[in-house]
């Protein structure tokens, strides 16, 4: 289970385009606050997940706790016509997480709630002035319940002992809620003032030592009813809008030794325009895709680690940034009810 984060600033940067003139007249004012946008972090970085084995099953009962850090670096990608330049970020995140699987109608399913706290450093260049800025605050808290449809059902300890996974496919609902730190007077937030939902379908097979995962998801938003708000560039309220985001997911894992793997990561998403005040902006549709590999290593019979490393493989817009993740889990079964 894991968090990744994404710039939603080149979106924030273009929805603000017919102000680029004021801004360059008063670039210590609002060309600073547009700077800022460059680096904000709204939330999950709801298309950009790369999690393998995320429909692996396990018996009924499961329990763990997750920490995780992650840092991710790196720029923005705009459009030539933006006047910024240079726009860079760094932030780092701290994640506390939950899994627990239970008996679903006979199935085997599960819950996770994760979350975040994050500090980030933001750079660039609007109308030829460097500015900078750094920020901390708690991120929206994200939970997901998971279901197995096919191949894996419900299963007590003794039960999964003797089970081997073949083919599984499942379901998912991911829900992003509005509990991270947001000032509809600012337009750089950790928090995004609105909900997320992600239902997905996940199909894994083994063969051996190897295990293919494939996920296909899509994205829904919830309006953000005060966006860049009750201040003095905008005394009244702004509503932002954003269109469905769809996204794939693949992953390839090798099993070195009993809860000893390693997998290689691809994803790929598209969509997701932005309506400022019911207008739409054609610029801030995304299409791109990320790259990665992910190790698990036992450290003991209840705990292990996890790494994860990713860089954008092409971004046609939005961040194009390098992340890495540390995640450490202490995991029990409750004892069986007899």
């Amino acid at each position: 289970m894991r968090i990744s984060v994404v710039w939603h600033a080149a979106v924030q940067a273009h929805e603000a385009a017919p102000l680029w003139q004021d801004a360059a007249r008063r670039p210590s004012g609002f060309a600073a606050a547009l700077l800022l946008a460059l680096g904000l972090w709204q939330g999950p970085a709801h298309a950009q997940d790369l999690t393998p084995r995320a429909y692996v099953v396990a018996p009924v009962g499961s329990n763990a706790v997750v920490l995780t850090y992650s840092h991710l670096g790196g720029s923005v990608q705009l459009s030539s016509a933006s006047p910024l330049t240079g726009a860079h970020s760094d932030v780092d995140l701290a994640i506390a997480g939950y899994y627990r699987s239970f008996d679903f109608f006979g199935r085997s399913a599960n819950f996770t709630v994760s979350v975040p706290y994050g500090f980030g450093d933001f750079k660039g260049t609007v109308a030829e002035v460097p500015k900078e800025s750094r920020r901390s605050g708690s991120l929206d808290v994200i939970a997901r319940l998971g279901v197995n449809l096919l191949g894996g059902p419900a299963m007590q300890p003794a039960e999964f002992t003797k089970w081997r996974q073949n083919v599984l496919l499942g379901a998912s609902l991911t829900v992003v809620a509005p509990t991270g730190q947001y000032d509809p007077t600012r337009l750089i937030n950790f928090g995004g003032n609105r909900w997320a939902f992600k239902p997905e379908l996940g199909y894994s097979q083994r063969w051996g030592n190897w295990v293919l995962d494939a996920y296909l998801a899509g994205w829904f938003f919830t309006d953000n009813s005060e966006y860049f708000s009750h201040n003095s560039y905008f005394p009244g309220t702004q509503s932002r809008e954003q269109r469905p985001v769809g996204a794939v997911e693949a992953h390839l894992s090798y099993d070195v030794q009993p809860r000893l793997w390693i997998s290689l990561d691809a994803n790929y998403w598209w969509g997701g325009e932005i309506q400022l005040n019911g207008v739409t902006n054609p610029l801030t549709e995304q299409s791109s895709s990320r790259l990665g590999v992910t190790a698990s290593v036992p450290l003991t019979s209840h705990q292990s680690i996890k790494l994860s490393l990713s860089d954008g493989a092409y971004v046609r817009y939005g961040g194009n940034y390098r992340s890495i993740s540390l995640g450490w889990q202490y995991g029990w079964l409750n004892a069986p009810r007899r």
